[in-house]
């Protein structure tokens, strides 16, 4: 059966594939919209398979990791300090929007807690995809979207750590806790830094301490294996390990995936014994094709999939769910873009189109309910669906918003490039 639901997935993609294309619109849309038709008309299991979220995970990942491939270093780390004001102001808003909003729909601060971590982080992997379907991916904004949404993902993951086991009873909150969640994003970010820094360029010192044998584990030697041959394995090889280590270290493993991506450069694929000949280009090629056409559109229909209609839930909750989703729109908008605006000196039209990009909830807000609803039952039946509506509109509202401003922005940063060339 998993291989039937394979196909049909497959399906589903060359079909959304085929729609955005007619409509303009990014593909991921669509790839939502047949994952929640398929499972409403009983041709995708309520329940997934193990196979399929499985491959749905590789999926995330391997997107994950073709984002941070795309992305400069250099520029992400420059952003940070561009974007942190995003990152804690776009977060904190929604936050408080979704716990005072669900406080007084059931009157419960456990739920409460849960809704308003839920709806805090950012669809990264959503929101990168829809700017790259409009061409914007490499843009000031995008990078913005791009450093505020992972801040915030790890901002999250740290909550859920601390938040699930103190709204679930079993653990009350305490200052070791906090200081081992804390400890622990250190360590890992620490260790990747130490990697990207030292170890992949073949430096022989680490804070001026000798250490001959680093000069056998530089990454261009072993990505020139047989002649590069081997290049796309090993990158892949290395997301994977890399979002492993993050998964130890109690992240989600696509953020690890998006930091091996964000390490490796382009000069790593420069072979030692025939300096002219690059093979980056290929290994980019065959890691978007593998992220964008085939694999990673899996993980976005059965995402899609999660969201079961039933008539009696859905009329009843359709209140609750238009207040929320519109409140979250407001507010998530205004904030980010504020923030952009006046902590990270983006100009207004980037500051609005982060404001858009921040809107989607997809990998964590859906693990966070999860978790929530299935393992610990932290959530009611009403509060889960309120949270997969919203999630669901806030997810359609990003291509779409995306594709509507992307000529105000385009013509704003026009204006805004040739008042530079004047000025110069």
């Amino acid at each position: 059966m998993d291989l039937i639901y394979l196909t049909i997935i497959w399906f589903g993609v060359l079909c959304s594939s085929w729609l955005a294309e007619k409509t303009k619109l990014t593909a991921t849309l669509f790839f939502l919209a047949f994952g929640c038709l398929f499972v409403n008309l009983g041709i995708l299991p309520e329940e997934s398979t193990p196979f399929l979220d499985g491959f749905s995970e590789i999926g995330i990942v391997i997107i994950m990791f073709a984002l941070g491939f795309e992305e400069s270093t250099t520029n992400f780390l420059s952003s940070i300090k561009r974007s942190w004001g995003i990152a804690f102001f776009g977060a904190l808003a929604p936050f408080f929007t979704a716990y005072s909003l669900t406080l007084l729909f059931w009157d419960d601060t456990n739920i409460a807690l849960i809704c308003g971590l839920a709806m805090t982080a950012t669809a990264v992997s959503l929101t990168m995809v829809s700017l790259k379907s409009e061409g914007m991916h490499r843009t000031a904004a995008a990078t913005g979207i791009m450093t505020s949404a992972v801040l915030d993902d790890v901002a999250a993951l740290a909550f859920v750590a601390v938040l699930i086991p103190i709204a679930s009873g079993t653990e009350q909150l305490s200052i070791e806790m906090i200081f081992l969640v804390i400890g622990k994003s250190l360590v890992f970010f620490a260790l990747v830094t130490l990697i990207g820094t030292f170890l992949f360029p073949k430096h022989t010192k680490i804070f001026g301490i000798e250490l001959p044998f680093l000069s056998k584990l530089g990454i261009k030697d072993l990505l020139g294996t047989q002649q590069g041959s081997k290049g796309t394995l090993i990158v892949l090889l290395l997301a994977l390990l890399i979002g492993l280590i993050g998964h130890y270290f109690g992240f989600h493993p696509a953020i690890g995936a998006y930091m091996a991506g964000l390490i490796l450069r382009e000069e790593y694929f420069q072979l030692r014994d025939k300096p002219n000949i690059q093979y980056y280009e290929d290994v980019k090629t065959i890691i978007d094709d593998v992220a964008y056409s085939w694999i990673g559109p899996v993980f976005f229909i059965v995402l899609g999939s999660k969201l079961i209609i039933e008539t009696d839930i859905f009329v009843s909750l359709i209140p609750q769910t238009i207040i929320l989703t519109s409140c979250l729109i407001v507010t998530q908008i205004s904030s980010a873009a504020l923030a952009a605006r006046f902590t990270g000196n983006f100009h207004w039209h980037e500051s609005i189109m982060i404001g858009l990009g921040m809107l989607g909830r997809a990998e964590l807000a859906f693990i966070v309910m999860n978790i929530a609803y299935v393992d610990y039952s932290i959530l009611s039946r009403e509060a889960f669906y309120t949270l997969m509506f919203t999630a669901f509109w806030l997810n359609v509202a990003v291509p779409i918003s995306i594709h509507l401003y992307k000529p105000r922005y385009e013509t704003a940063d026009a204006l805004v490039n040739r008042d530079s060339d004047y000025s110069i």
